[in-house]
């Protein structure tokens, strides 16, 4: 059974960090494109970040570009994302998903986790 667990969510202040980190089990990490969602209230998902098995390969939306780091640990079955300078515009549920395509459309991933909620307000 495929799980994914997320982690690290919160409340920050604008221009705070937070690190989210999601757990997976039951899939082969060394196969599976990892990538990270996140949903404002009123809004559609968006794509954030994907990061490639090979870990070589990372995607970042624009909206978060030079703010926000994938990365990935394989032995560990984790994958984090560093997000930096945090605005009003990040909040929302963060989510990370399972898939076999390096992209940030949400329809290719085939596994979800169950979301963490990211907070940025003064």
């Amino acid at each position: 059974q495929v799980q994914l667990v997320e982690s690290g969510g919160g409340s920050v202040q604008p221009g705070g960090s937070l690190r989210l980190s999601c757990v997976t089990s039951g899939l082969n990490l060394d196969y599976s494109v990892i990538g990270w969602f996140r949903q404002a209230p009123g809004k559609e998902r968006e794509g954030v970040s994907a990061i490639s098995s090979s870990t070589r390969d990372v995607i970042y939306a624009q909206s978060v570009k030079g703010r926000f780091t994938i990365s990935r640990d394989n032995a560990e079955n984790t994958v984090d994302l560093q997000m930096n300078n945090l605005n009003s515009e990040d909040t929302g549920v963060y989510y990370c998903a399972a898939g076999g395509v390096h992209t940030l459309r949400g329809s290719r991933y085939d596994y979800w986790g169950q979301g963490t909620q990211v907070t940025v307000s003064s």
